[in-house]
This record gives structure tokens, sequence and C-alpha cells, in this order.
């Protein structure tokens, strides 16, 4: 369903700020985990913080991209704010280190859901001429609540208690699922929900319409898992005390870019851009392993940024270019399961590899550089001629 009215309207604004919030409940506690999941003596784990989070989200893509086409929108933001809020509150029941990755792994159904939906929702209400202009002004409200969660996640922790932490995490997940209530569905022909919807078919898990995003999508996000899992640890060994510094320096420059970038991509086309965001990612990366120092962090983080803040919204309105109308569910999970897969990938390896030995952060890095080159390779030779 097409509704065609001007982009700032409250159904928007509401989605946009029920993203900000749930963004910054679950990425409050990424910068803190690390050193918790330590202090459990489960230091050698780590690579599986971010690893079990995305597995799960990636599972569910297909079952939240369905039911997003069958049921509704708004249902299914619903569900992965829920889950948030819930995984929250049981943080601080679970003090184990397997009732901790249990948790990690169920948490990853939140983000499973709830960016699907919102992404089918934003194109639904937006007109395609605009789509790259309007994801990006989602995506600005999306890496506000991942420059905010972690900042204040770090100085939660520091001046008060990592259980603290977890409620505040839980009442942000919390105010999101109340912005929802007032917002209208878009979808108009619904099926009522019935367990038959989780029967899914291999064409439910995969749009290969969209298969060309997907691919950039995931070799562009393994460096994402890596630095979700290392930038903590590196952080520290740079004598900084706020964990949470990097992540807020690299979302406030992705911010800077995100809007225009969208509007840019609306008019030259999104493989241009896509190309300058992974030349510009290449860079953050070579940037954050050569130099070993809080300015050359700083600086990585930034350009890190401003790599995210193109790459992000050209991505999105790429796979809905690909997509069909009737099955935006479907080409947003698609490129979901790709991101996530990259995220978790990403992390697995980087966790495993440097296994608490700093010396081998900058060598991962480096390989992270090299992999997105091969995004960059596969984008050049492919779409040589586009535009």
């Amino acid at each position: 369903m097409k509704i065609n009215h001007p982009i700032y309207n409250l159904q928007f604004m509401l989605v946009c700020l029920s993203s900000l919030l749930f963004s910054a409940s679950f990425n409050m506690l990424i910068p803190e985990l690390p050193a918790y999941l330590s202090s459990m003596g489960g230091a050698e784990y780590k690579g599986l913080i971010i690893a079990l989070f995305t597995i799960t989200a990636g599972i569910s893509r297909p079952f939240s991209g369905k039911l997003t086409d069958k049921i509704g929108r708004v249902p299914i933001m619903a569900v992965g704010s829920i889950v948030c809020f819930v995984c929250s509150l049981l943080y601080p029941l679970l003090t184990t280190v397997s009732g901790f990755l249990f948790l990690r792994l169920l948490h990853g159904f939140s983000t499973g859901f709830k960016p699907t939906a919102t992404a089918a929702y934003v194109a639904d209400i937006v007109p395609k001429e605009r789509w790259g202009e309007a994801l990006g002004l989602h995506g600005i409200c999306f890496s506000t609540g991942m420059a905010i969660g972690p900042a204040i996640g770090s100085t939660i922790t520091m001046y008060t208690s990592i259980n603290f932490l977890f409620y505040t995490s839980a009442l942000f997940a919390l105010l999101s699922i109340g912005i929802l209530l007032n917002m209208k569905e878009t979808l108009s022909k619904k099926e009522k929900f019935s367990f038959s919807l989780f029967r899914i078919k291999g064409q439910d898990i995969f749009d290969m319409g969209v298969l060309p995003a997907a691919i950039v999508t995931f070799l562009s996000y393994i460096a994402y898992g890596v630095i979700l899992t290392l930038i903590p640890d590196w952080t520290e060994h740079l004598e900084l005390e706020n964990k949470g510094i990097f992540f807020m320096i690299f979302t406030i420059s992705s911010l800077l870019v995100r809007f225009v970038a969208g509007k840019v991509s609306d008019k030259y086309g999104r493989v241009p851009i896509i190309n300058i965001g992974l030349v510009l990612l290449i860079t953050s990366l070579f940037v954050i392993g050569f130099y070993e120092t809080q300015q050359g962090l700083f600086v990585g983080a930034f350009i890190y940024g401003i790599s995210l803040g193109v790459l992000s919204p050209a991505l999105n309105a790429w796979t809905i270019d690909f997509s069909k109308p009737d099955q935006r569910g479907r080409a947003v999970s698609t490129m979901y399961i790709a991101l996530e897969a990259g995220i978790g990938g990403g992390a697995f390896v980087a966790g495993w590899y440097f296994h608490d030995v700093i010396e081998n952060i900058p060598t991962i890095m480096y390989g992270s550089a090299i992999i997105v080159m091969g995004s960059l390779f596969y984008m050049v030779v492919k779409f040589r001629s586009k535009s």
C-alpha cells in the first residue's frame, strides 16, 4: 500500500522516535558487556556477545519478513521492542555465563523483527522517489540511538551499577513499545494470525531479486561485527575511560551525512554512492589499525561513521528498489539476513583470533579492510556502467 503524502508527518516521526529508543535500548549495553562477561569468568566467549545476538536475528528474519507482509507492520515492530524489554529485565537475574549467553541468543530476536517491519513501514508511507531521503532520515534517528546508547550505558555503569544499566535499557524499550500503540497500520490486505504462518518455504527465506544488495551488505558489515567486538578492549588499551566514546564519535559523524547521502542517492543513483561509502570504510579500518593512539582512534571512528552514513541509506533504498510492493518484508528481511550474517561472522572470527591479545587487533582490522575491498571489486565489476 502506498500513501502519497509528505515525509514529515506524524506517523513518520513516531516510527523514527520508536526506532531511536529501541536502538538506544540495546546499544547502551554493548560497551559494558565484554567486561561484564569477563567478571563472570567468560572472557574467552567475548566473540559470542555479538555473534549469538546476530544468529537469532538472522534466523528470525524470514519469519519477520513473512509476518510483516501478512499480518502487518506495526505488530511485528512491537514484537521486536517487547523482546528487548524482557531480555533487559532478565540480565540481572541470569548471572551465570551460560545464562548470559542464552539471553544474548534470545535478545537477537528483537533486531530480527523490528527493523524489518520498520523499513517496510517507511517504504509504505513515503513516495518511491524519496525513499533514499526518508531512509536516511530514519537512519539518523536509529543512529542517534546508537550514539547516545553507549555513552549513556558507560556513564550509568561508571556512577551506578551494571544492573541499573539493564533496567534503564528495559525502560527505553518500554517507551518504544508505547509509541507503537499510536501508529496506524499501513498494510491494507492483512491476514489473521495463525501458526501456519510460521511454515517457511525456501522462497520465504531469501529474495534472489535483491541479491546484489545482500552481497554488498554482507561483505561490508563484517567490519561492523569486528568493531563491536574489539573496540571496547582497544579503547581500554588506549587508556580511554569511557568505552562508548568510539561509538559516539562514529555515530555523530554518521548523522552529519545520512540525510544528505540519502537524497544524493535518490538523485544520482545508488551505485556511485555505495562505492564512495566502501572506499571510506576501507580507509577507516586501516586508520584504526595503523595508528595506535587515541587521536588515531578518533579519526578512524569519524571516517567510519561517515562511511556508514553513506552506505546505510543507500543500501536500504537499493534493496527496496529491487523489491516488489507486496514482498517488501521479504526483501528487507533478505538484506538484514545478510547484514546479521556479516556482523555475526565478523564478531565470531574477531573474538576467536583476538583471544585477549591486544597486538592481534590491527591485523584483524586490516583483514576486515581487505574483505571490504572484495565488496568494492564486486560493485565495480558488476555495475561498472550503472549510475
